[in-house]
């Protein structure tokens, strides 16, 4: 078998951007770019073609070691990994068997998750606006049994309460969680604690609570707040220093967090490829890694990193947020085939016309905060042609019409 072709098509109204691989046997794969970055990422990708036609691609780390060299920490590992993510599916195709089975073989017949992608908007950033979107998302028919917010710089608190911090206003007012940073005030802190408060009342010890932080946290602060929150026995406290599009980890600050508190500290997202993580695992930097298949590399490298962490003692929560039905899929797929060391992974955001657009996504349906895990060839979904094609735009393309 041999690639053929490499395609590319943008759904912009869902901010899609989805790859297709051919073959000269017939069989295609495909993979979805992460959604926030759909929109300039195309020739990117399509820079990858030429390293890939006439290539076997069922010798899928034969082919990744081709490109893995010019992919680079988030966004610029999302183009390696959808092309790694489209290979798995053909070689599972090509064989008829599930991705899992080729990674090793599934470990557990359902994946837990958790609702990175099910946020009803907040009205503002007080303990009882918390609370009442606690008593939203309570109410998602997936069920989470995990449950994330967004607090200091990965919320608006800093620029909806006066004096939260000791720093300037975001460079960019749009993107404020890229660019704040600054040492967080005494009054910050205790409005970030009782906002913390507000979400236990509401979740009790029935529902574990995660906090996505910033990035932008001091080290001090982080420490001051980490070790305020062990009453409450947060899941973690991710990102608080480095994480989202910062290229970089910081190991040693994140250590001196870590070291300091018994609350589970947690980073990773915006890592690419093992090498990424080395420091952050063997020097226990963290308690919790969150690689995105999306960027780390492809469902392979994810599982590798799952591993090696594992060796070290530190736990996995993927990241997801923003992956997508196909990427939904792949996560499922990689995560049956994770050590024991996995908490759950970050369920995307799937907009409710994809059921229409892509086959199989129903069976990728979660219940009581799990997704059974599917046995379908390859990824398990596949797009639906003609439904595509209705959807979009007139200066939209299907791949073969590119």
């Amino acid at each position: 078998m041999k690639i053929t072709d490499l395609k590319c098509m943008t759904i912009s109204d869902l901010r899609a951007l989805i790859i297709r691989i051919d073959t000269d046997e017939g069989i295609s794969g495909l993979a979805q770019v992460e959604a926030s970055k759909y929109h300039y990422l195309k020739p990117h990708i399509m820079f990858y073609k030429t390293y890939l036609l006439e290539q076997d691609p069922t010798n899928v780390e034969r082919v990744m070691l081709r490109i893995r060299r010019f992919g680079a920490f988030k966004p610029w590992g999302s183009s390696v990994s959808a092309i790694e993510m489209a290979l798995w599916d053909i070689a599972g195709k090509a064989a008829s068997i599930p991705v899992h089975k080729l990674l090793g073989g599934k470990i557990r017949d359902r994946v837990r998750i958790y609702n990175g992608g099910v946020r009803p908007p907040m009205k503002g950033v007080s303990p009882e606006d918390y609370a009442e979107n606690a008593r939203e998302i309570k109410k998602a028919p997936e069920g989470f049994t995990i449950m994330k917010w967004g607090i200091g710089f990965h919320s608006r608190m800093p620029s909806m309460v006066p004096g939260y911090y000791y720093g300037e206003e975001p460079l960019e007012p749009n993107l404020p969680y890229l660019y704040l940073r600054g040492h967080v005030t005494e009054k910050g802190l205790k409005h970030t604690v009782a906002c913390v408060e507000a979400l236990k009342e509401e979740l009790g010890d029935e529902i574990g609570l995660a906090l996505d932080c910033g990035p932008g946290w001091t080290v001090p602060a982080a420490i001051r707040l980490a070790k305020a929150l062990e009453p409450f026995n947060v899941m973690w406290l991710e990102d608080l220093i480095t994480g989202d599009y910062t290229p970089y980890t910081l190991p040693e600050a994140y250590r001196l967090v870590t070291q300091s508190t018994s609350t589970p500290i947690h980073t990773g997202e915006q890592v690419y490829l093992r090498q990424g993580f080395q420091d952050l695992i063997e020097k226990h930097a963290v308690n919790i890694i969150g690689p995105d298949p999306c960027d780390v590399g492809g469902i392979a490298e994810l599982k590798w990193v799952a591993e090696y962490a594992d060796l070290h003692g530190i736990l996995i929560a993927p990241h997801g947020v923003f992956d997508g039905p196909i990427g939904l899929a792949a996560l499922v797929q990689a995560s049956a085939t994770l050590p024991q060391n996995y908490i759950a992974f970050e369920y995307p955001q799937i907009d409710p016309r994809w059921y229409d657009l892509v086959k199989g996504l129903s069976n990728l349906t979660a219940k009581n905060g799990y997704i059974n895990v599917p046995d379908e060839p390859g990824l398990g979904v596949e797009l639906d042609e003609g439904a595509v094609r209705k959807h979009l735009k007139e200066e939209e393309t299907y791949f073969d019409d590119a």
